[in-house]
């Protein structure tokens, strides 16, 4: 039986502008999401209330669907 695929916003402040490290307790996960449709949703939000904030970037990512037995 395959279980549906979960959409997650991750992001947070970045360090530096080449956003490979999180500044520590600034990591924020949003989900899980049934849809990318809500993901997207989610993401808006989140982008839009830190745009004036050069080092924050936030991701929608797609945790890839399970096989149980």
């Amino acid at each position: 039986m395959t279980k549906g695929s979960n959409f997650w916003v991750i992001g947070g402040e970045f360090g530096s502008m080449n956003f490979h490290k999180l500044v520590e307790g600034s990591a924020q996960v949003q989900g899980p999401f049934k849809t990318r449709k809500e993901a997207e949703d989610a993401w808006r939000v989140v982008s839009e209330e830190n745009r004036h904030k050069a080092g924050v970037r936030f991701s929608i990512v797609e945790e890839p669907a399970r096989v149980t037995a």
